[in-house]
C-alpha cells in the first residue's frame, strides 16, 4: 500500500487549473508516460537552464543580445494593417532614456491593446534586438503591471519542452505542485545528509525550481544533487531488496557431472576461448554453491556468449534439470535458438523455442513438453513469463540484454520454478561505474577475446558528398558477389521534421532498387515480423545481396557471407550503437569494411564518437569512451541520456553518488531489511516517489 502522506503528489495534474485534456496529452508525452502524469512526476522534469531577469537597465543601456527588465511607458500601437496577416503588431513605448518598440507576430489586436494600455505603466521582460537602430523586443516573455512586478520572479526556469506546450504552461503548473508538497519524513540518514550537505528534499524541490541564484539549477551543485541521491538510492535499495529475494540460501544445487557439456565442446567446430572457459568455470561453481548465482555475463558482438550461455544449461540438464532463456525481441530468440540447436541435438539435449509466433496446437504441444520435463531448455521472449507456461523443475534462468527488461519480468521468471538461478547476458560491455548502478553486486564474467576465425573490419569514415563513389563500389562488390548491409537512420520522411540531410530507409532502397534491381531487400522496424524474417531469410541465404535496413539489425542477424556494412549519417547514432551494428560484419573468413558515411559540417562530439569507432574494435574501450562521451543513456541504449532508467541522475556529474547510495542500501540492508519503523516508513515513501515501489512485495515474500 502506498503511504497515505504521499496521496496529494499521486494526483493526476489535470487536477491542477488549467491543465487540461489537450495539456495531459502533451504532458504524457513530454514526461513519458502512457496516462495521465502525477503531480510527482511533474516536479521530477527538472528545468535545463534558467533566464536571469534582474537586469533592469534604462532603455538606452540595454545591451542587444541579452534578456532585460525594462519598466516603460506605453505610447501608442500600429496593429497589422487589414488583410495583411504577415505583418506584426508593434507597440512604440518608451522611458525618459529612449524608445522600444515591442513587436508580435499573428497577435490578436485586441489581447494586445489590453495588455498594453496606451498611456499605462508596465515592465518588459525579453531578449533586446537592434533593428533599424530601434531597440526592439519580439515576442517579450513578461509584460506585467506594478503589482505583478512584485511578484515577479528574478530568474525565470527553463524547461524541456514538447511542440504545443509552452514554458509559462509548466511554470505555472510548477508553482501550484510545489504548494501541494507535503512535509514528508527524511529518510537519508544523518551521517550522509551531513557528509554531502544535503537540503531536505523540499527544499531541493523548491530550489531547483524557483531558484533564488542562478547556480541553483546545476546538477552538481547540493539541490539537484540530493534529488539525484534519492533516486540512486532509491533505486539501489530496490536491486538491495530484489538482490536479497535471489540471494536467498537454496537447497538443491543444479551442477551434473560434466557429460552433456563435454559433447557441446565436442560439437564446436572451434576451441573455447580463455575467458570462454573461466566463464564456464565460474558458473558451474556458482550452480553447486548453497546460495543462489547471480551473476552477469558480458562481452561484446560476437565473443560466444550464447555458447557460454548453453553450456551452463548443459549442466543444470545433467542434474535432471530446466533452464529458459529470455530475448527481449524475436529476432534476438531465434538467433540464439539458431546457434543452439546444433550443438544441443549433437548432446542429446531437447531445446524449444517460443514466442508470439508459436501458436495453436504448436503452442498447446510445447507447453505440454515443458511440463513433463521434455524439454531441457526453453528459449523464447516475454512469452516465456505467460501464466500458463508451467516448467517441470526450472532451476537457470538466463536474461538477455538484461536492461530492456523491468524488475518485474526479472522475478516472474524466477518465481516459475525453486531457487532458480540468475545469469544475465549483455552484449553491450558496460563500464564499471555502471554495472554497480544497474546490476548492483552481481558477479561478473567477461568474454574479452573474439573467436578464432574472426576477420579484422577495416573502419572508414568518408563524407556523403562522396556517396556516388561509395555507390560504384557497391555495384563491383556485388558484381564479385560480395553481401552488403546498408544501415539508414530513419524508415521514412515523417520521422525527421526539419533535418533534411536525414536518408530514410525506403527512400534509400528505392535508388539502390533502380540500380540494382531485385538484388536489394528493404527491412526495418514497422514491418510485420513474418515479412521482416522473410527478407532477412532471403539475405541469409544469399537471394539479395544487398539488405537496405535500419537499426533493427543491430542485433541478431548473423550472416557470415556479409562482409560490406555502409552506415548513412553514422553521426547520428551513439558509439554503442555504432558499435553494435559493425559486430553484424566480420563474422566469415574473409575481411570485411565498414563505411561511415557523414554529413559535413560534422561537431566535435560526432568527429570525436567517429574517431574512437575507426580506432578501436575493443567494445570495452569503446563503452568507456562512449560514457565519456555522452552519459550512459546510449551505452545501454534507452533513448534519453542519462542513466538507464533514471530522469535526475548524470553519471559524468554523480558518479561518486552512485557508491554512495550502493553503501546506504546496503547498510539499510542489514540494519533494517523489513524496513519496518519511522525510518522504513519515510523509506517505502523514496521508493514510491521514484518508482521502484516493484520491489516491495518481497519483504514480505519467502
Amino acid at each position: 500500500m502506498r503511504p497515505a502522506l504521499l496521496n496529494s503528489l499521486f494526483a493526476p495534474v489535470t487536477s491542477l487549473s488549467g491543465v487540461g485534456p489537450k495539456q495531459d496529452k502533451l504532458l504524457r508525452y513530454l514526461l513519458d508516460r502512457s496516462e495521465t502524469p502525477r503531480l510527482v512526476d511533474l516536479l521530477l522534469h527538472l528545468p535545463t537552464s534558467v533566464i536571469d531577469r534582474r537586469t533592469r537597465p534604462h532603455i538606452r543601456d540595454a545591451v542587444p543580445g541579452t534578456v532585460v527588465t525594462l519598466e516603460v511607458t506605453v505610447d501608442r500601437h500600429r496593429p497589422a494593417p487589414p488583410g495583411r496577416s504577415r505583418a506584426p503588431h508593434l507597440v512604440y513605448a518608451s522611458d525618459e532614456t529612449g524608445d522600444v518598440v515591442l513587436t508580435y507576430f499573428r497577435a490578436k489586436r485586441d489581447y494586445i491593446e489590453k495588455l498594453l494600455p496606451v498611456g499605462e505603466k508596465r515592465y518588459v521582460s525579453g531578449t533586446a534586438q537592434l533593428f533599424d537602430g530601434t531597440l526592439q523586443i519580439v515576442h517579450p516573455d513578461r509584460v506585467v503591471d506594478e503589482e505583478g512586478f512584485a511578484k515577479l520572479p528574478g530568474i525565470d526556469t527553463v524547461y524541456p519542452l514538447t511542440e504545443g506546450l509552452m514554458v509559462g504552461a509548466i511554470r505555472r503548473a510548477m508553482v501550484q505542485a510545489l504548494q501541494k508538497l507535503p512535509k514528508l519524513p527524511e529518510w537519508i540518514s544523518p551521517e550522509v545528509m551531513r557528509r554531502c550537505s544535503f537540503p531536505s528534499f523540499a527544499d531541493a524541490l523548491h530550489r531547483v525550481h524557483e531558484p533564488v541564484e542562478l547556480s541553483d539549477i546545476l546538477p552538481q551543485n547540493p539541490y539537484w544533487s540530493r534529488l539525484a541521491f534519492d533516486e540512486l538510492l532509491a533505486g539501489q535499495l530496490a536491486l538491495a531488496l530484489v538482490r536479497a529475494q535471489l540471494r536467498r540460501p537454496a537447497g538443491t544445487r543444479h551442477a551434473g557431472d560434466g557429460h552433456f557439456r563435454r559433447k557441446v565442446i565436442d560439437a564446436l567446430p572451434y576451441a573455447l576461448t580463455n575467458s570462454q572457459q573461466e566463464a564456464v568455470r565460474a558458473i558451474t561453481h556458482d550452480l553447486g554453491q548453497p546460495l543462489r548465482m547471480l551473476r552477469l555475463l558480458q562481452g561484446d558482438v560476437g565473443s560466444g556468449k550464447t555458447v557460454v550461455a548453453l553450456l551452463a544449461a548443459a549442466a543444470v540438464a545433467e542434474a535432471g534439470k530446466q533452464s529458459a532463456l529470455m530475448a527481449p525481441t524475436e529476432i534476438l530468440a531465434r538467433q540464439h535458438i539458431k546457434t543452439i540447436a546444433p550443438l544441443a541435438e549433437h548432446a542429446g539435449l531437447r531445446v524449444a523455442i517460443l514466442t508470439g509466433r508459436e501458436k495453436g496446437k504448436e503452442r498447446r504441444d510445447i507447453i505440454a513438453r515443458l511440463a513433463d520435463g521434455e524439454i531441457d531448455l526453453l528459449v523464447g521472449t516475454h512469452a516465456l513469463i505467460q501464466d500458463d507456461v508451467i516448467f517441470k523443475s526450472l532451476a537457470l534462468a538466463i536474461v538477455d540484454e538484461q536492461h530492456r527488461f523491468g524488475v518485474r519480468e526479472r522475478l516472474t521468471l524466477t518465481e516459475k520454478g525453486e531457487a532458480v538461478d540468475v545469469l544475465v547476458l549483455s552484449a553491450t560491455p558496460i563500464p564499471r561505474t555502471l554495472v554497480l548502478t544497474y546490476f548492483g553486486d552481481m558477479d561478473i564474467s567477461e568474454l574479452r577475446e573474439k573467436p578464432a576465425g574472426r576477420q579484422p573490419i577495416d573502419t572508414r569514415t568518408v563524407p556523403d558528398s562522396r556517396l556516388k563513389e561509395i555507390m560504384d563500389g557497391v555495384g563491383r562488390a556485388i558484381d564479385n558477389g560480395k553481401q552488403i548491409y546498408w544501415i539508414c537512420p530513419l524508415v521514412e520522411e515523417t520521422e525527421a521534421e526539419g533535418i533534411e540531410h536525414l536518408t530514410n530507409a525506403t527512400k534509400r532502397f528505392e535508388v539502390l532498387q533502380k540500380r540494382f534491381g531485385d538484388r536489394v531487400g528493404l527491412v526495418h522496424g514497422q514491418m510485420k515480423g513474418a515479412e521482416k524474417d522473410r527478407v532477412m531469410a532471403q539475405f541469409a541465404a544469399a537471394e539479395i545481396q544487398v539488405l537496405v535496413a535500419t537499426t533493427v539489425v543491430e542485433v541478431g542477424v548473423d550472416v557470415p557471407a556479409a562482409t560490406i556494412m555502409v552506415i548513412e549519417n553514422a553521426e547520428r547514432f551513439g558509439l554503442a550503437q555504432l558499435h553494435q551494428l559493425r559486430g553484424r560484419i566480420g563474422r566469415g573468413s574473409e575481411a570485411s569494411t565498414c563505411i561511415l558515411l557523414y554529413h559535413e559540417p560534422l561537431s566535435q562530439m560526432s568527429a570525436a564518437r567517429l574517431k574512437v569507432i575507426r580506432e578501436t574494435t575493443d567494445g570495452f574501450r569503446i563503452a568507456e569512451e562512449d560514457l565519456r562521451l555522452r552519459g550512459e543513456g546510449e551505452v545501454l541504449g534507452t533513448r534519453q541520456s542519462g542513466l538507464p532508467g533514471y530522469r535526475i541522475a548524470r553519471p559524468e556529474i554523480h558518479a561518486q553518488l552512485i557508491a554512495q547510495a550502493r553503501d546506504e542500501a546496503l547498510n539499510i540492508m542489514q540494519s533494517n531489511p523489513k524496513l519496518a519503523g519511522e525510518r522504513g516508513e519515510a523509506l517505502r515513501c523514496l521508493l514510491y516517489l521514484y518508482e521502484r515501489d516493484e520491489a516491495l512485495p518481497l519483504i514480505g515474500a519467502g
